[in-house]
């Protein structure tokens, strides 16, 4: 809390107070909620309440920010208050606090310091000026905080652009991930601002903020874009359902609803309408992340990185083309002795007529002519007792005509590609990993895109397109899935985001961002680097960087916000030495020094069950994560490696570091470097007998 005798304080203050003042007056205004019929009324109801939520955001934090701007040809700089949303004043118009996503707000974001005129991209055109202060400013509880002035004009201005940004970075972490409005850095701005019909290919690294970053270009596109887009046609894509359970809480707080979020595999299955069950086996923790005693190579033959390749999808296509070309056999139909429907007809209906429809509405709408062709015929029967006898024979022959026309089944088009007959060019090793569990009728996580892109195929859009695409944790999908997501949008806009380094699903992921870059047309794709990590401290950062090598993703180190704290911690526990009592000693510490999040980190489910069990027995309650978990509870956690990505603890302790857990691969390398990263505030490791050589310094 700022001393109160402070003018600045108390200039602030005053200026807070007639905020808050302003918007009770203006809730005021708005009246009772209305819950009449009355249509119009319905329609003015549904603004003020708008008008209410928005209110109600602004009295819990009005601003965050304030920029002293002159505009060239004005004879004084105005001070400019920034908020999460917008506030006109009740009497004039005039605006009281700018929407952070307004034109002149950008300057908050991109100014660094410096005296020379700066300018900005108004509706009108370029707006040109100076600016004499920025000022951040924490309101907390509707209470005044932290005031800092990150720039005055003449005055020194030395090392205050980064004490707000420590200041916030300090913050100690709960179970849900928090906005950064107040805090946007440069590099982040341009990207959150970035044209709409664009493909973002994001790499950012551990702590580099670009999930928070992905939704805030949400917001920002909402507000920009106001007639192209709406909520309801965006979509996010995380990894997993406690994820999104985790960043749950961002959008709302920045006034943003409605937006799709789901996971790649919810959406497929529920494109392919129940028709494919997954395989029971499935589970990313039984098929890779389980110690195995020799972990397979990745390269591109990897089953699931071939099934997710663009090459896959190109072999798909030309199998499609000549499937439908030989499609239909065009057998004549016979209502009943002498009344036939010639087969050059039928396929005439079906490859001119109906041409432009996807395979499968040309089946229905082919159906549906033979059958009008049959009703026309009946009534051209003039005596009822004939029409009604030939109406039977017809109608049960038309049945069997239509049960005998060949399907547009998408899964069954995917089976045949791994027989014998029709396998040519898909790698044996692909078809022999592949057709065993297709025969069950179940299908694995990477074969959904390749399954939805064929029922896109055959049955067409089913009127679903979006105008915004955010896929989170890229690095885990593949170029395929991309594509097929690139099918329903008229223009690509896509926010894709990830980190190489974190790739632990390489086997059906990406080794390389072109990969990704390669479904979009040069003048559509644009790719940003974020090295600048705002989650740990410098230390870990730099102990992460040592493991980021072996990871073999050729990525430059994180660069830290300079915020120092405890050494990282790597402990040898003696064979046989209680670890219990170890971890016991670890939580209280941690519990003593003020973290309310503090994670125990295993290399495998079964790792986890095991600590889990431990931790129960001694009486400390802990919330073990599995796969399927829907929420991310906070407090303490015991979490497998490859569950943990997205997450962060104020404290966390990798269990088993060793070579049997972490051996000296690249997988291994990205898995620990997982582990590592997830900290904020501090970090310890330990291990028995030897420390594993990612860490072993």
């Amino acid at each position: 809390m700022e001393s109160q005798q402070n003018p600045v304080y108390l200039e602030e203050l005053e200026r807070l107070r007639m905020t808050f003042l302003e918007i009770e007056e203006q809730r005021a205004e708005i009246g009772p909620v209305y819950y009449g019929d009355d249509y119009v009324e319905q329609l003015l109801e549904a603004r003020r309440e708008e008008t209410r939520q928005r209110l109600n955001l602004l009295h819990n934090e009005p601003y965050f920010g304030r920029l002293d701007f002159r505009e060239q040809g004005k004879p004084e700089a105005l001070p400019l208050y920034i908020g999460k949303r917008g506030m006109d004043r009740r009497d004039t118009g005039e605006p009281y606090v700018i929407d952070w996503r307004a034109p002149v707000a950008s300057l908050f974001y991109s100014f660094t310091g410096g005296d020379a005129a700066v300018t900005y991209e108004a509706p009108d055109g370029t707006i040109q000026g100076d600016i004499y202060r920025k000022r951040n400013i924490s309101i907390r509880d509707k209470k005044l905080g932290r005031i800092v002035d990150s720039y005055e004009r003449g005055g020194d201005n030395i090392g205050l652009n980064d004490e707000f940004l420590l200041y916030k970075l300090g913050d100690k972490k709960d179970n849900r991930l928090r906005d950064i409005v107040s805090t946007i850095q440069a590099e982040q701005d341009r990207i959150i601002r970035a044209p709409r019909y664009k493909a973002l290919v994001i790499q950012g690294l551990a702590g580099s903020g670009k999930t928070t970053v992905a939704l805030h270009r949400l917001a920002f596109l909402l507000y920009q874009y106001q007639q192209q887009v709406r909520a309801e046609r965006m979509i996010i894509f995380a990894p997993n359902t406690m994820f999104l359970d985790y960043i749950s809480g961002v959008l709302p707080e920045l006034g943003v609803g409605n937006v799709k979020q789901t996971t790649f595999a919810e959406w497929a299955l529920d494109r392919l309408g129940g028709s494919v069950q997954l395989a029971k086996d499935s589970s990313e923790g039984e098929l890779w992340f389980s110690l195995q005693e020799k972990r397979p190579e990745i390269d591109d033959g990897t089953p699931g990185r071939y099934k997710g390749s663009l090459s896959f999808k190109a072999l798909l296509d030309e199998r499609m083309r000549r499937f439908e070309a030989d499609f239909l056999e065009a057998r004549p139909f016979e209502a009943w002795e002498g009344r036939t429907l010639p087969g050059a007809t039928i396929r005439e209906w079906f490859e001119v007529e109906y041409r432009h429809y996807p395979l499968a509405p040309r089946l229905e709408r082919l159906s549906a002519r033979i059958n009008r062709w049959l009703e026309m015929q009946l009534n051209a029967i003039g005596d009822p007792k004939i029409r009604k006898e030939k109406s039977k024979t017809g109608k049960q022959r038309l049945r069997a005509y239509t049960n005998k026309l060949p399907k547009a089944d998408a899964f069954g088009f995917y089976q045949s590609l791994f027989t014998e007959e029709d396998s040519e060019g898909i790698p044996q090793s692909v078809i022999n990993s592949t057709k065993k569990y297709l025969k069950k009728g179940t299908a694995r996580p990477e074969d959904l895109p390749a399954l939805v892109w064929i029922h896109y195929i055959f049955n067409g859009t089913e009127k679903l397109s979006f105008d915004h695409v955010v896929v989170d944790e890229a690095q885990d999908v593949s170029p395929l899935q991309i594509a097929l997501l690139n099918a329903f949008m008229n223009e690509p806009s896509f926010t894709i985001l990830g980190d190489l380094a974190q790739g632990i699903h390489a086997y059906r992921g990406v080794m390389r961002w072109e990969e990704l870059s390669e479904v979009f047309a040069e003048e559509y794709r644009s790719y940003h680097a974020l090295q600048q990590s705002y989650r740990s401290t410098l230390e870990i950062i730099e102990f992460a960087n040592r493991i980021l090598p072996h990871t073999d993703t050729g990525l430059p180190p994180a660069v830290p916000v300079f915020r120092s704290g405890d050494p990282v911690e790597l402990e040898r526990l003696e064979a046989g030495t209680e670890r219990i009592g170890f971890l016991e000693r670890f939580i209280r510490d941690n519990r003593e020094r003020g973290m309310q999040t503090i994670a125990i980190i295993g290399r495998t489910d079964e790792v986890c069950a095991k600590l889990g069990d431990e931790l129960k027995q001694a009486g400390i309650e802990a919330n073990l994560i599995s796969e399927g978990q829907t929420q991310y509870r906070g407090g303490i956690t015991v979490v497998p490696v490859y569950l943990a990505k997205g997450l962060e603890f104020d404290a966390v302790l990798v269990a088993d570091a060793d070579e049997r857990h972490y051996a000296p691969t690249p997988q291994d390398a990205k898995l620990l470097y997982v582990a590592c990263t997830r900290a904020l505030h501090r970090l310890t490791l330990i291990f028995e007998d030897k420390a594993s050589p990612l860490v072993d310094a």
